[in-house]
């Protein structure tokens, strides 16, 4: 109880009410422009996106590259079921995040139980292919409307819903990585054969990761799909998972709050130099490599430990 009203959870709940009321503020009483209100909820999702890749990448210290993969199952779960069961908004869009969540869930589990078996390189290729075989499934279904998409899907997402999403996504990942399970998610990425000598369970906790990552990519994806109204596969290609994985690392791996602010950032960015016309890229690539020379040191070390958990181990036979 004295952990739940310390001094810092206190800041922390009065930052978040204080946040949401200059958002509130901003978009109802017209302070912030219609494009940048637009931007909020793009916003959101991406944070989601990315505190949940963290989660794989960042603490686990594994590569995965098919996150996009699990955010369109979640937004083709979620929409199907807001079309055919013709719900109210509540129930109906409560109920379509769960679906579209756990839906991610069970093919986070089913593809991470023989994918997690590889390290490295090799994971990174297995999860990018899977995450095409995903998109190509989906674009050939006519239950998904094929390569034209899903149409006529409720448009349910607000800031106010993508806003409570995000800060329930933040509070799971944080409880999770400062748990027991965390612990041990963070010490297989510091060293697995360590871990796995005091007995940790590699297969255990790298699933526990892995499905939690993609039940929130999931919830994103609904979010997504809810707020645009209709849904195409061709969005959830591997630019899209190489995207989310850019936030990741210009935030720092396994930093929350550095995937917060990189999201906010890489999304904000584009709109903010739209008015400069042909060198607007430009100016958002360079602006991007800055940030990653400015992080190169936090990359670096996460690196270190990569290569050291992914080398090949090389055993030396004594001679007589």
């Amino acid at each position: 109880m004295k952990k739940l009203l310390s001094k810092q959870n206190l800041f922390r709940v009065i930052a978040i009410a204080v946040v949401f009321l200059l958002l509130y503020i901003g978009v109802e009483y017209g302070y912030l422009s219609r494009q940048y209100s637009a931007l909020l909820v793009p916003v959101g999702i991406n944070i989601i996106l990315a505190v949940s890749l963290n989660l794989t990448t960042g603490f686990l210290g594994e590569l995965t590259l098919g996150h996009a993969g699990f955010m369109s199952v979640g937004a083709y779960a979620g929409a199907l079921f807001s079309i055919y069961t013709n719900l109210p908004y509540f129930p109906g869009f409560f109920l379509s995040m769960l679906v579209g969540g756990i839906i991610a869930a069970i093919f986070g589990f089913i593809i991470g139980v023989p994918v997690l078996r590889l390290k490295g390189d090799y994971l990174a290729i297995v999860t990018l292919a899977f995450g095409e075989i995903i998109r190509s499934i989906i674009t050939n279904l006519k239950i998904t409307g094929g390569a034209s998409g899903l149409n006529n899907i409720p448009m349910y997402t607000s800031y106010i819903s993508v806003y409570v999403l995000v800060i329930i996504t933040i509070l799971v990942v944080m409880n999770l990585v400062n748990s027991r399970h965390g612990r041990a998610i963070c010490s297989i990425r510091e060293d697995y054969i360590a871990a796995e000598s005091v007995g940790i369970s590699l297969t255990k906790y790298k699933i526990l990761a892995f499905v939690s990552a993609a039940f929130f990519a999931g919830i994103a994806g609904v979010l997504y799909s809810h707020n645009l109204g209709f849904v195409q596969a061709k969005t959830f290609d591997y630019n899209k998972s190489i995207e989310i994985l850019v936030i990741v690392v210009l935030g720092g791996m396994g930093s929350i709050k550095g995937s917060i602010i990189s999201a906010i950032i890489v999304t904000l960015l584009p709109e903010v130099l739209r008015g400069m016309d042909d060198f607007r890229m430009l100016i958002y690539a360079v602006v991007l490599i800055a940030m990653m020379l400015f992080n190169a040191s936090k990359f670096k070390e996460w690196m270190k430990v990569w290569l050291h958990n992914h080398a090949p181990k090389h055993t030396v036979k004594g001679g007589n």
